[in-house]
């Protein structure tokens, strides 16, 4: 069974930095991509970021604030949040796909992690 287990969020001030944790059981950690996505208060889900072979692409709101990293030996996604925006309050959400389904919808997700960045 595929489990991806979000931690991490927390009440920050604007300005603070976050690191959230998606580790990962059930699957071939090595051969998922792993992306961040947020879905804020009345707010579509978005997507956050994606990190796969080196390659990273972010989200224009976050590019330059956020740095996302894994590490196969932990079955861990992380995302680094700095300079939070209160723009960036959001539930945060890691998901996982398999590397060869390009342009598939992700297929397992996590329950999310709540960021709250106060003004």
């Amino acid at each position: 069974q595929v489990q991806l287990v979000e931690s991490g969020g927390g009440l920050v001030q604007a300005g603070g930095s976050l690191r959230l944790s998606c580790e990962a059981s059930g699957l071939s950690f090595s051969s998922f991509k792993i992306a961040w996505f947020r879905r804020a208060p009345g707010k579509e889900r978005e997507f956050v970021a994606v990190l796969w072979s080196g390659t990273t692409n972010y989200a224009d709101s976050v590019k330059g604030r956020t740095t996302i990293s894994r590490d196969n030996a932990k079955n861990t996604t992380y995302l680094q949040m700095d300079s939070l925006k209160p723009e960036d309050t959001a539930v945060y959400y890691c998901a996982a796909r398999h590397f060869t389904k390009t342009g598939r919808p992700w297929d397992y997700w996590g329950q999310g992690t709540q960021v709250t960045v106060s003004s």
